[in-house]
């Protein structure tokens, strides 16, 4: 690998050190170009862009989006750039605790699959995406992984163009498939099971868990969720393939 040919990347995400590389052929193919139409569109618009960039969990999105925020600040053709992020609309551990869903035909503790789709407020995602869509400067939540729950305005929104990444953003259900109308552009990234169940085992093995712990846990709870991102988001305006290199690939644009 030449590597002026590859840009290192490193961020902070849930407390780990996470590091990326991007090729030169990506930047300069796929992110400066969609920085570029976002700012384009942006300035016809003559008001705020909302983009929602939607993944599966292990796919990179967090990543990514550090990344291009950090591009756009670079790059002089690219407008205000400001990322956040749909984690911070986790239910609170009390609620998801107090409450039951029902799994494989067991009764069991919301708490127990933290991180799928009915363990989100969806009205409270719903209400502030709104006035993020109509242009207010509004408080944002974050998810605190000391707490083990979320806290409310620790953003606050006020970007030109705003990236907002999760993974249920485009999932094609009542409820979740309305957010996409708040949208002036939409990303969905794709990749093989198989790639992401070998990425979330590895960064859960990163803590405190065994190997065999943390492909026990990634099966149980992260690869529903994998599944339900993978079989049932809806289009895109711009949808990218992950690869086995880490890289992404345009399979739509």
């Amino acid at each position: 690998m030449n590597q002026r040919d590859y840009i290192q990347h490193s961020v902070q995400i849930n407390g780990l050190e996470v590091h990326a590389v991007y090729s030169r052929e990506s930047i300069e193919g796929i992110f400066l170009p969609l920085l570029r139409k976002l700012t384009k569109m942006q300035k016809k618009k003559g008001s705020r862009v909302l983009a929602l960039l939607a993944a599966p969990p292990g796919a990179g999105k967090s990543t990514l989006l550090s990344f291009l925020e950090k591009l756009a600040s670079e790059d002089e053709q690219s407008g205000n750039v400001q990322i956040i992020g749909m984690d911070g609309f986790h239910r609170r551990q009390a609620y998801l605790v107090s409450h039951t869903v029902i799994r494989d035909g067991e009764e069991i503790p919301m708490s127990r699959i933290k991180g799928a789709p009915p363990t989100f407020d969806l009205e409270k995602l719903t209400e502030r995406l709104k006035k993020v869509a109509a242009g207010e400067n509004c408080g944002w939540p974050i998810y605190d992984r000391r707490l083990h729950d979320p806290v409310d305005d620790v953003i606050t929104v006020d970007g030109d163009i705003v990236l907002l990444e999760g993974n249920y953003l485009l999932l094609d259900e009542p409820g979740w498939r309305e957010l996409k109308t708040y949208a002036d552009y939409t990303v969905l990234i794709q990749a093989d099971e198989d790639l992401l169940r070998r990425r979330l085992t590895d960064r859960k093995a990163l803590g405190t868990a065994s190997y065999d712990d943390a492909e026990k846990f990634v099966e149980f709870s992260d690869m529903r969720n994998v599944r339900t991102c993978l079989e049932k988001s809806g289009d895109a305006d711009l949808i990218l393939r992950m690869t086995g290199d880490g890289e992404y690939a345009i399979v739509k644009n």
